[in-house]
Formats: structure tokens, C-alpha cells, sequence
């Protein structure tokens, strides 16, 4: 397996194949320095064969050696060494595709022809620098990595103002900072959007920048039918792209749609299936479904990926606690609590206090964080106050909390319909009135 970003010139290149399905790096990336045989990874990738990779950088000159190895059979179907200068990046990876998908007979029609040897950009610098942004985008981990995406996609940008996808990457920064609550939504959707629609401009015909697109029009402008359209233009230009199957899931079961989305969440897993991601909102769906038992039963599988997985062991909690396995909740989230370094300690609460004790301790902190954050002028979404409020008892805070989180136009409004933690709340008029003004109501 290739190491860090070199990976995506691999990936990239078979990606552009339309009738070959390419599984995403971030289940690739687990056997990467495992020594794993080839039939092992086919067998649970579900694939039918593996490319093996080694890369050597010294100086300019870059060495990359690549095998495609029969999963069944275990024999290579070919393999070819490319010794290219650091400045030929962006031709290596037209001529990767061009080799792999001749070596497969792909027959590919002047169109997809054409999509396999597009190069989004001649710069070498900036090929990389996206490359780069890239892979700290994949690393999956809000903090300094991903703020070092950010800073990658603007050097792209800077050594390419007419880069594509480096402005699709820097709307994917805005765009799910803005939606998660990583950073003041109103203030950072324009960013995202003005970088989408100028990587629409350069090239509408990369499935990639639909999926920002329709961050924008469904978080920030609320346009849930506008937002539908984007992602179906996006997974018609490639339907192998995992992360837009993912998020129209997503956003389906927001708008009552379950079944739609669990066939969305599916197909994502089927190209991901080694994804935290992907895995973890299968089961966060079902529970959104109120389908308990199957929730459990898939973040128990996702844990099986990582057991360090801080939000799979809480979203577990959550589906325990609404089947009323109280000791089991507590247990998965006094895991999350300690993955994050929280120092709280829920099982002692449980056992000296009981249930409610234990829901309410880590409330109870989660408002003093937020708090200690907020007069440090951080960014905190109102629902982190609403739901601590709801879990303490305080409808009236929780109301006041939630009238502001409908005024922020990030992901979190839209879950009101559907997450179970809302239920106390919904017999209440003024709920009904938020899932009005949010656009839930139908």
C-alpha cells in the first residue's frame, strides 16, 4: 500500500475509470504497513482485485511501483514501475488510468475517454498542495489537521487560480466546519458557497463539487429540493463516489425519508466499507428510525473497526438508553467520555446515584466547557446549550437555546423531527412552531 498523501495520485487516477469501482482511501488506508496478503484484503473489501503500491521519493526523481494482483488466484495480472520526475505528477496519474483501464479492457466510451485523461491542472505545485489538503481532509480529526486542509487548498489555489477541485476543497472545509458546528456558520457558508460556485465555474462536471453545492443549499439556504437536485447530479457524474451517497443519506432521513436513505448509507458503505464515517451513520440513521435493535447491532460492527472511536460509542449509548438498557448506556458513554479526555467518571455516578444521576453529570459539564469556551470568544452551536438543558430537566432554557439554533444555519436544526432526545419536548406548541420555521412541518 501507498504511504500518506502519494496515495490519492492511485486513487485519483482509477477513480476517473467509470466502470471500474474503486474503493475509497479511507478503507484502503487501514492495511497500509500490515504486510496483508492480497486475498485477505479482496475478501473483505469485496473486491475482485488489489494494486499494490510502493513509492520512493529521493529529490526530484519519484519511483512508483504498482501490481495488480487476482484476489482469487493470488497470481499478478500486471505491474509496471514508473520512474517520473516530482514535476510529472499530473501525467502520471492520466497515464495510470490510461495503463490499468487498457490492462482491464475498459471499453470506455470519447466521453469517459476524455474524463480519464482530464487533468484538473498542468501546475505540479499545485497538485500537490491539494494533494496534501487531501489527506489531512481524510484524516478525519477536527483540530490542527484539518485546519491544515484549509491551508493546503488555498495553496493550490494560489499556485493555480483556476484549480477546480482545490476550490472544491476549500468549500469542503467551509462548507462542513459551517454544517457540524466547527465554526460560526453564518459567517463562513458565504466562504464555502463563493468557493463552490467558482469551482463550478472553472468545471461543472466533477462529481465531487456537487456535494458542497448541496451543503450549501440545504444548511444555508434551507432549499431542500434545490440541495436534492445537486446530489443527484453529483452521484450521476460518479456513482462510485462515496462521500455524496453518505451525506444525501444523511440529509434524506432528516427530511423522513428513511428507507431512501438506509439504500444511500448502503451504497456508501459498499464502496467504503471499512469507513468509520460511513458505518457509524448506518447505525445513527436506524436509530434516527427509531430501528433500536439494528442500530446497535451496526455500531457494535463499527466498533469492531475501531474500538477508539469516541462518537460511535456515544451514538451507541444513545440507541441503549432508548431500549432501556440503562448500565449498558452509561457504559458506552463513559468510553466516549474518556476517549475524549473528559475525566468524568459516569459508572460511579450510576452506581452510587443511578441513571439520571449519570445523565446529568456529564450535562452539567458539558455546560461549563461550553461556558469556559464561549468567554474565550470560541464558536459554540446553541443545541450543545439545548441539549444539556434537556437532559437537566430546564424546558425553558432548552426552548430559549433552541429558538437560537434555527437561526444558525448549520446541520443540527435539522435533526429536530427526528432525534429521540427532542420527544420530551414535542408535545410542547413552540416545538411545533421550530419545526415550522426550520421547514420540517410537512
Amino acid at each position: 500500500m501507498l504511504v500518506g498523501w502519494y496515495d490519492r495520485i492511485v486513487i485519483n487516477s482509477l477513480s476517473q475509470l467509470p466502470k471500474l469501482a474503486v474503493k475509497a482511501r479511507s478503507s484502503v488506508f487501514r492495511y497500509k504497513g500490515k504486510g496483508i496478503e492480497p486475498q485477505q484484503v479482496g475478501q473483505e473489501l469485496k473486491v475482485q482485485a488489489v494494486l499494490n503500491g510502493r513509492v520512493v521519493q529521493r529529490g526530484d526523481q519519484l519511483t512508483l511501483g504498482l501490481e495488480l494482483v487476482d484476489v482469487g488466484t493470488g497470481n499478478q495480472l500486471w505491474g509496471k514501475q514508473y520512474n517520473r520526475k516530482v514535476t510529472d505528477l499530473v501525467s502520471l496519474q492520466s497515464e495510470i488510468a490510461r495503463d490499468v483501464s487498457e490492462k482491464l479492457r475498459l471499453r470506455l466510451t470519447s466521453t469517459e475517454q476524455q474524463r480519464v485523461t482530464k487533468q484538473g491542472t498542468e501546475n505540479t505545485e499545485a497538485y500537490q498542495a491539494y494533494l496534501k489538503g487531501r489527506y489531512y481532509w481524510n484524516k478525519g480529526r477536527p483540530g490542527q489537521d484539518y485546519a491544515k486542509s484549509r491551508e493546503y487548498f488555498q495553496q493550490a489555489i494560489d499556485f493555480d487560480p483556476n484549480y477546480a477541485l482545490a476550490y472544491c476543497g476549500l468549500a469542503d472545509y467551509y462548507g462542513f466546519a459551517s454544517a457540524v458546528g466547527l465554526l460560526p456558520p453564518n459567517e463562513n457558508w458565504p466562504k464555502a458557497e463563493a468557493a463552490v460556485n467558482k469551482s463550478l465555474a472553472l468545471d461543472d462536471t466533477r462529481a465531487e463539487t456537487y456535494n458542497p453545492l448541496a451543503a450549501v443549499k440545504v444548511y444555508y439556504y434551507r432549499d431542500w429540493p434545490a440541495a436534492e437536485r445537486d446530489f443527484r447530479r453529483g452521484i450521476e457524474l460518479n456513482p462510485n463516489y462515496a462521500e455524496i451517497h453518505l451525506h444525501y443519506a444523511v440529509c434524506l432521513v432528516r427530511f423522513g425519508r428513511g428507507e431512501e436513505a438506509l439504500a444511500e448509507i448502503q451504497r456508501a458503505v459498499e464502496l467504503e466499507p471499512l469507513g468509520l464515517g460511513a458505518n457509524a451513520y448506518w447505525g445513527r440513521i436506524l436509530f434516527y428510525m427509531r430501528q433500536y435493535d439494528r442500530a446497535i447491532d451496526q455500531l457494535r460492527k463499527t466498533l469492531e473497526l475501531d474500538q477508539n472511536f469516541a462518537t460511535a460509542h456515544e451514538w451507541l449509548g444513545d440507541a441503549y438508553e432508548q431500549r432501556g438498557m440503562y448500565g449498558e448506556a452509561v457504559a458506552e458513554w463513559g468510553k466516549a467520555l474518556t476517549l475524549r479526555g473528559t475525566g468524568l467518571s459516569l459508572e460511579q455516578a450510576y452506581a452510587a446515584s443511578g441513571f439520571e444521576a449519570a445523565v446529568r453529570a456529564p450535562a452539567r459539564q458539558r455546560l461549563e466547557k461550553s461556558n469556559e469556551r464561549m468567554k474565550h470568544g470560541e464558536y459554540v452551536p446553541a443545541t450543545e446549550y439545548a441539549t444539556a438543558y434537556i437532559r437537566l430537566g430546564d424546558k425553558e432554557q432548552a426552548f430559549a437555546w433552541l429558538d437560537r439554533a434555527v437561526q444558525e444555519r448549520n446541520s443540527f436544526a435539522l435533526e429536530f423531527k427526528i432525534n429521540p432526545i427532542y420527544d420530551k419536548l414535542r408535545d410542547d406548541p413552540r416545538f411545533q412552531d421550530l419545526l415550522r420555521r426550520v421547514g420540517l412541518m410537512s
